[in-house]
């Protein structure tokens, strides 16, 4: 997986209402063992990961398949599916991801 594939970017977070936003933390303070979304600074600018992450002892991992991300985030809030403008609901229960 390229590391493109791995940062997809939310650029439509920056249209959201204002109700979506919540305060971003150091990456300091990120717990372990529970699903963050986590953001990575890239040539200048923050970028939210458009995939749950979980903080583990050795890195990070997709909170989706526990397999290893080569990212380093500078920045942590709770996964919430309604943070990302990329998250799509069905129904209850029912959840995809979605294009923009």
């Amino acid at each position: 997986m390229t590391k493109l594939e791995l940062m997809k970017v939310k650029d439509a977070a920056k249209e959201l209402p204002d109700h979506f936003a919540m305060d971003w933390q150091t990456i300091a303070s990120a717990p372990f063992d529970r699903d963050l979304e986590v953001a990575v600074l890239d040539a200048g600018e923050t970028h939210a990961v458009v995939f749950p992450c979980r903080r583990v002892l050795r890195g990070w991992v997709s909170a989706e398949t526990a397999a290893p991300v080569a990212i380093h985030p500078t920045h942590w809030r709770e996964w919430k599916a309604s943070n990302s403008a990329l998250f799509v609901v069905l129904g209850p229960g029912i959840a995809q991801g979605g294009d923009l």
